[in-house]
């Protein structure tokens, strides 16, 4: 650990006199937007700031403030060093920033982007997406928390040294990895899991730390065991060391007020065949709500029964309230892959707008049984493509004639391509022959993807960003001696897309890239916005939208930060139009969600990862 400059720590020491930081941030406790201190802005989840020095009529005026770089530091001995490939979203408390780079955690003045400490991560790496902040209590100080593969690791908040008190000497071994943000709720730490490969048993559940000591408080069984609830969705003992089902997601969100954590479980493994395991595999491809000082199971809505497709939650929801037929209602949106946005009440589960359980396609996969509904929202509708028809080709006249003639070729070299509809499953090949292919949408990565909703509580407007790129696949025999009888197939490359001029461009119709804003007391739809320009097309027709996963900031100024797209710009839209005010490029992609904070000077400031670099913007 080294102090940079001794001005960048008494900045930040002023700063944690002068704003002091509102830890009560439910849906109905929002913070005065000086401090960020969670990965979405607060415990619900939200993405939204309650600043307005940037607005509509200003935000033009946006200049850059500060970068810094996030790529490994001179002094880094590593031949080799981690490239930081950056998601992060900072946070700010106490007027200090903390966040991860490629080889180190750092702490750093939100007003110049300086130094303040840096601990340098000598084992593994540190999760690219972003670090914790524990309050401390009258015996502990407050502590930085991030996890490194299998190890969570805590911080002295104000010297980046190892808070020796926890675990042992600073760290604890999860036993499982978690790439992502753990979770900090007064004095538990929650943390999820990420599947690896060749592991067994049990290895996608959430798990509880004590913040002081690092003992474990708690777990919860993403797959039920004997007696549990949803054990009997698994036929015969085939959830038993099931793989998958795994609450990956990068943040969690919690209702303070009814003590309540949500988890989103992702599909099982293998995905695409689960003749193995008949049944519809709870809590698989559910979201989960547990007591967050127990891990006690509460309620759960799945959203895809037996998945085929690893159209997973790939987000917690975002926790808000909505006014319905003269009733305040505590809600939530969640979104999957699959390209729906189902809005729930948060104490029960139960839809707020009918979600039908609709018929669809069934397998003809040997051993495979599909489940013959699902559940389809009637309102909102899907936010992302979920079918094609032969008409949805791409033509010369929407993007151009080289591009519309490589999909025709890339269409007729796939083989007999179905596509029947919201979960399509795949098509058959006995013994690896023929040529029926399915093309899945929303592809294999989505939809919705980890960004997750953002909500606007003056327009109680959600929105929700998608990309659509659709993938082939189908399912044949595997090899004698192999664990499951059938696996799936693609060909390779796997997408419904092909590569101009160094870009690649999806083959049906655009938009490729859409930001909804879903209205929440009616469910309705009230904008939509394709986001990205593809640049290798004529200049009328670049205004596809870009595929992308990240997701907006809404701030109280009615504008909605987003980057998101690999053209490498961040954009300011009006929140109640979705019409672009401002945009400025970005050096590489800002694959992540924006930020915002008012400093101890006094302005606000837009902060932006983009990729290896951090990007800090304020008003002249």
């Amino acid at each position: 650990m080294r102090v940079s400059r001794t001005t960048a720590l008494l900045s930040s020491l002023l700063s944690a006199v002068l704003f002091t930081p509102s830890l009560a941030q439910g849906p109905d406790a929002i913070s005065s937007g000086s401090e960020w201190t969670q990965y979405r802005g607060n415990l619900a989840g939200t993405g939204f700031s309650p600043l307005t020095q940037i607005n509509q009529e200003n935000v033009a005026s946006l200049e850059n403030a500060w970068s810094y770089s996030l790529l490994a530091n001179a002094l880094n001995t590593n031949e080799n060093p981690r490239a930081p490939n950056s998601q992060v979203t900072p946070i700010v408390v106490d007027g200090v920033m903390y966040l991860p780079a490629a080889d180190r955690v750092i702490a750093l003045d939100p007003l110049s982007g300086e130094e303040i400490w840096t601990h340098r991560v000598s084992t593994g790496a540190a999760s690219r997406r972003g670090v914790s902040y524990w309050p401390g209590d009258n015996e502990s100080r407050p502590r930085i928390l991030y996890t490194a593969g299998r190890r969570l690791v805590a911080l002295d908040a104000a010297t980046g040294e190892l808070a020796s008190e926890f675990g042992d000497s600073g760290e604890i071994d999860m036993q499982i990895p978690y790439n992502s943000v753990a979770m900090v709720f007064e004095n538990t730490v929650i943390v999820g899991a990420n599947t690896p490969r060749g592991a067994a048993g049990g290895i996608g559940n959430a798990r509880a730390f004590d913040a002081r000591s690092g003992e474990k408080v708690w777990e919860f069984e993403s797959v039920p065991g004997p007696g549990s609830i949803g054990h009997g969705t698994w036929e015969g003992d085939s959830g038993h060391t099931r793989l998958g089902a795994n609450a990956w997601s990068f943040y969690f969100t919690v209702d303070e007020q009814r003590g309540l954590i949500y988890l989103p479980l992702a599909s099982p493994i293998p995905f695409g065949y689960g003749g193995d395991r008949i049944g519809n595999n709870l809590f698989s491809n559910s979201l989960v709500a547990v007591d967050i000082r127990s891990g006690e199971y509460r309620w759960h809505f799945q959203t895809i029964h037996h998945d085929l497709w690893d159209h997973d939650p790939p987000a917690p929801p975002a926790l808000f309230d909505i006014e319905k037929d003269g009733e305040s209602i505590p809600a939530l949106g969640v979104t999957t892959k699959s390209g729906y946005l189902y809005l729930l009440n948060r104490e029960t589960g139960e839809a707020i707008f009918d979600i039908e359980e609709r018929a669809v396609p069934a397998s003809d996969v040997p051993g495979e049984e599909t489940s013959p509904t699902q559940p389809i929202p009637t309102n909102p509708p899907a936010l992302a493509r979920v079918s094609y028809k032969a008409s949805d080709l791409v033509t010369a006249a929407d993007t151009s004639q080289e591009h519309a003639s490589a999909c025709s070729e890339l269409l007729a070299n796939s083989g007999d391509v179905t596509n029947q509809g919201p979960f399509t499953p795949w098509a058959y090949r006995p013994n690896g022959v023929g040529n029926d292919t399915t093309l899945l949408f929303p592809g294999l990565t989505g939809g919705p993807n980890w960004g997750g909703v953002a909500f606007d509580p003056a327009s109680k407007y959600a929105f929700v960003f998608a990309g659509d790129i659709g993938s082939f696949g189908w399912v044949e025999e595997s090899e004698d001696g192999a664990e499951y009888p059938m696996q799936r197939r693609g060909p390779r490359p796997g997408n419904f897309q092909v590569t101009i001029g160094g870009m690649s461009l999806p083959c049906q119709k655009p938009p490729w890239g859409t930001l909804s804003a879903v209205d929440t007391t009616t469910g309705n739809i009230a904008w939509q916005q394709a986001i990205g320009l593809s640049g290798v097309l004529p200049q009328e027709r670049q205004n596809t939208g870009r595929p992308g996963r990240a997701a907006a900031l809404v701030t109280a100024g009615n504008l909605l930060f987003i980057a998101a797209t690999d053209d490498n710009r961040l954009r300011a839209l009006d929140t109640l139009t979705g019409r672009q005010l401002w945009e400025t490029t970005l050096d590489k992609r800002g694959n992540a969600n924006p930020m915002t904070y008012r400093g101890a000077d006094g302005n606000q400031y837009v902060v932006i990862s983009a990729t290896d670099t951090l990007r800090a913007f304020k008003l002249p």
